[in-house]
C-alpha cells in the first residue's frame, strides 16, 4: 500500500488505461461508466505527475469524482449519438446470387420453402410467379428469401 501512496499518479495512470481497456475490449463501448472513470484517472494521475495536483488519496478522489461527473455531463449525448449511428446498406453475401427453379407458383399469399444449406428457407415476392420459373435471391430476411425472374 506505501508503493501505491509513493506512486499515486503512475497507479492513478494505469488504473485509468485498465478501465478504458476494459470498457472497449470486454464491453464493447456499450457503457460509458469505465469510459468516464479511466479518461478521469488518467487526467487526474496526469496532472499529480506534472504537480498541478497534491499526490493525495483526498485530492484524487474528490478530483475524479468532480471529473467523472464533468465528463458524462458533456460527452454522454455526442457519444450515444455515435453509437446510435446505424448503416442500412445492403449486405451481399453468398446467397445474394443464389439461383434456382420454382417447384409451385408463387404470390403473396403462398407458403413456399426452399432447402438451401439445410435449412428450409420461406419464399417471398413482391410479384406472383409461375411453378417452373428461374428466380434469383435478391434479398434475405431471417427464415425467408426475397426473389424475383432472372
Amino acid at each position: 500500500m506505501a508503493f501505491l501512496l509513493e506512486h499515486l499518479a503512475q497507479t492513478l495512470v494505469v488504473l485509468g488505461i485498465a478501465c478504458l481497456i476494459v470498457e472497449v475490449a470486454v464491453l464493447g463501448f456499450a457503457t460509458f461508466v469505465l469510459f468516464f472513470l479511466g479518461l478521469s484517472l488518467v487526467i487526474s494521475g496526469g496532472l499529480m505527475y506534472a504537480g498541478m495536483l497534491n499526490q493525495t488519496w483526498l485530492t484524487a478522489l474528490w478530483f475524479n469524482a468532480l471529473v467523472t461527473i464533468l465528463l458524462a455531463v458533456f460527452l454522454w449525448k455526442p457519444l450515444r449519438r455515435m453509437q446510435d449511428v446505424t448503416d442500412n446498406k445492403e449486405v451481399t453475401s453468398d446467397f445474394a446470387e443464389l439461383t434456382f427453379t420454382l417447384e409451385k407458383d408463387l404470390n403473396a399469399d403462398s407458403r413456399i420453402f426452399h432447402t438451401y444449406s439445410g435449412i428450409a428457407w420461406q419464399l417471398k415476392s413482391k410479384q406472383p410467379i409461375t411453378a417452373g420459373t428461374q428466380v434469383k435471391v435478391v434479398k434475405k430476411e431471417v427464415g425467408a428469401f426475397w426473389v424475383e425472374p432472372n
